[in-house]
């Protein structure tokens, strides 16, 4: 689905009538919240949000687990897997799985480390530690309660905070955020922005050490008044089609998908007949690219066209943020 606007703006009239509604999906939520989970063999670094759709999650992952290879540790990723079809637990295998079965973010994580699809949480931890990991870092998971987490590390997004403040489907909040804040260890900003200013004073007030970083784009592209025809399927879409204009990009045409679009045949044909028609390039996250390659037919056409805008996490107090995390982990 698409994140609908009122969710990010406060006193939205439909976000006061779906009100109900939202009480009652987040009573819930909050009450699984509160249930014991089963502790793994090492520790568990959960990267969650507090809000559905994209907050950098996978981006801040994927630089701790770097940062956490470079001080000497074996991580390995443990992830749902949202939108594949395989249950696992999996251990992902970048040259044979594809999105279709493992789903984008693990195809990415694989780039950096071991990584294990799971549904069952607890049998991928476990899976990932007989392989060696000595840190499971768990790519979003912050409301699941079976496996007991050592460190929650809740991400906001800067510009977009934790919009209307209900709970869905009246807003983006997974449950009331009196239920949610006392169950973080941390929280870490992504982005500027009002919203995740004050998202930070809230934490700071509840005792919560509060971390910052950006989304930078990563290598060095050329693209300063190319073109482009941009698509995205992701969280928020708006954050890439803003990232590629910060760069310089012109952005003709803007098409957003919801967030982990499975692109059909017919996607792919329009894209590259809408592309061709305006004279522009094509231009992706390196997520939307994961669930393009290897597929054959129009999607394998549209991915050897494409151009990825590939980002990462840009955290200016790196250090400070590992010798936090390192005291709580090991």
């Amino acid at each position: 689905m698409h994140a609908p606007s009122f969710w990010w703006r406060k006193g939205a009239a439909l976000g006061r009538a779906l009100a109900p509604a939202g009480w009652l999906y987040g009573w819930f939520t909050a009450r699984r919240m509160r249930q014991s989970g089963e502790a793994a063999t090492c520790p568990v670094l959960c990267v969650g949000n507090f809000t559905l759709g994209g907050s950098g999650k996978t981006p801040l992952s994927l630089a701790l687990g770097r940062l956490a290879i470079e001080k000497g540790h074996k991580p390995g990723y443990l992830s749902r897997g949202y939108g594949g079809s395989t249950k696992g637990p999996l251990a992902v295998d970048r040259s044979h799985h594809s999105a279709d079965e493992v789903g984008d973010e693990p195809l990415l994580l694989a780039s950096v480390a071991p990584t294990v699809v799971a549904r069952d949480r607890v049998a991928g931890a476990r899976l990932l530690a007989e392989k060696g990991a000595d840190l499971v870092i768990m790519d979003d998971g912050f409301q699941n309660p079976s496996l007991t987490k050592t460190v929650s590390l809740v991400v906001v997004d800067g510009a977009r905070g934790t919009g209307n403040g209900f709970v869905f489907p009246a807003g983006p909040l997974r449950a009331p955020m009196r239920s949610q804040l006392p169950l973080a260890d941390c929280v870490f900003i992504m982005g500027e922005g009002e919203p995740g200013d004050a998202m930070a004073a809230t934490a700071e007030a509840e005792g919560l050490p509060v971390f910052r970083g950006m989304l930078r784009p990563s290598g060095c592209g050329a693209w300063q008044n190319e073109r482009f025809l941009a698509f995205a399927g992701i969280g928020a879409p708006e954050r890439f089609f803003r990232s590629l204009e910060d760069v310089g990009a012109v952005v003709a045409i803007r098409q957003p998908f919801p967030d982990h679009h499975p692109y059909s045949e017919e996607d792919c044909r329009r894209l590259v007949a809408d592309a061709e028609r305006a004279g522009l390039k094509l231009v992706t996250t390196e997520k939307d690219a994961a669930r393009l390659t290897g597929q054959g037919g129009a999607r394998q056409a549209l991915y050897e066209r494409l151009t990825v805008f590939p980002v990462e996490a840009d955290i200016p107090g790196r250090e400070a943020l590992w010798a936090w995390l390192a005291e709580r982990l090991f």
